[in-house]
């Protein structure tokens, strides 16, 4: 599905292709004259910022400079640097030298391969156009991803799924790999969404049927009710009949599902388990581009859609 180079930060590392070209002297002096992106653990981050990474064949240094896009302008602070530590980055070879014990040093340069990722790649994308992603942290109000080369982006909490949640860490885990749409661009920051690829209702809702019971996740608790996600695009209302927290595993009766009103009613039967972890992630959607998505079924009361026209409100 990802015909071009420029991915999050950790899909090449350990791959054939990869692990071939970093294995020798030789062959990592020929991904110097081709410019091949490689990638490469970072082993340590030095007292002026420099990245070593462990190559098997020699020592390989990211000087300062070039770790990353606004590290020389300042537009990016050093902690960007640190937070590397043990993890796979993406490079270029620019050079090979010897170090004052005369060892043989890769001098590598991830900013560059981060410039050719926003020119080559990032530049070309337009609204609606669909790409992988790689979750790198959360925090309360969204969840930051790489969107290609150690380039991060954010998906908006609200943005990443039409069931409410609590924090981001409801629905992703850090290092997850998964799908964003683009929905335009402000400035150098790329908007992103993610919602739209887990189904309209009438998609999640055909899932389901009356009579059975299933499994969902306490989402919120009301006094006239609470609120029960069966699916990330879908949640149901249960009387509450018994105590119940948010983030807890119940078993659950479906009562009744009413496209119309966007309803689906449900009937608590038991709590199971406190919900350890985000459930896998399931996509209706596995194009690479949409323009418009409607979540709401047709004579619905409600008309819910997006409009991936760049235009962002």
């Amino acid at each position: 599905m990802y015909t071009h180079i420029f991915r999050p930060e950790g899909a090449l590392l350990d791959t054939p292709e990869n692990q071939s070209a970093i294995s020798s002297p030789q062959t990592l002096a020929q991904a110097q004259i081709t410019g091949k992106i490689l990638e490469a653990r970072v082993s340590m981050c030095d007292s002026s910022h420099n990245l070593w990474v462990e190559l098997p064949c020699m020592k390989g240094m990211i000087p300062r400079e070039e770790g990353a896009i606004g590290i020389a302008e300042g537009e990016l602070r050093d902690i960007a640097l640190i937070a590397r530590v043990g993890k796979p980055v993406c490079f270029i070879v620019l050079r090979i030298e010897t170090d004052e014990d005369g060892n043989a040093l890769a001098i590598l340069s991830r900013r560059a391969v981060q410039e050719q990722c926003q020119s080559q790649f990032l530049a070309a994308l337009i609204p609606g156009d669909i790409i992988e992603a790689r979750v790198t942290h959360l925090e309360p109000f969204g969840a930051f991803v790489d969107i290609g080369c150690g380039i991060a982006s954010m998906i908006p909490i609200d943005a990443i799924s039409v069931s409410r949640i609590a924090h981001p860490s409801d629905r992703f885990t850090v290092g997850q790999c998964i799908r964003v749409i683009i929905r335009g661009v402000q400035g150098k920051r790329i908007c992103l969404s993610h919602k739209e690829l887990l189904g309209t209702w009438e998609e999640n809702a055909a899932l389901f049927h009356v009579g059975e019971t299933t499994t969902g996740v306490v989402r919120s608790v009301e006094k006239y009710g609470v609120f029960i996600e069966l699916m990330p695009n879908l949640a149901g209302l249960a009387e509450l009949r018994q105590p119940v927290e948010i983030g807890q595993r119940c078993s659950v009766y479906i009562k009744a599902l009413i496209p119309e009103k966007l309803k689906v009613k449900l009937i608590l039967v038991d709590v199971c388990e406190q919900s350890t972890k985000a459930a896998p992630l399931h996509y209706f959607y596995h194009e690479n581009h949409i323009d418009k998505w409607v979540f709401t079924p047709e004579g619905s009361g409600k008309y819910i859609e997006t409009v991936f026209d760049g235009v962002l409100v």
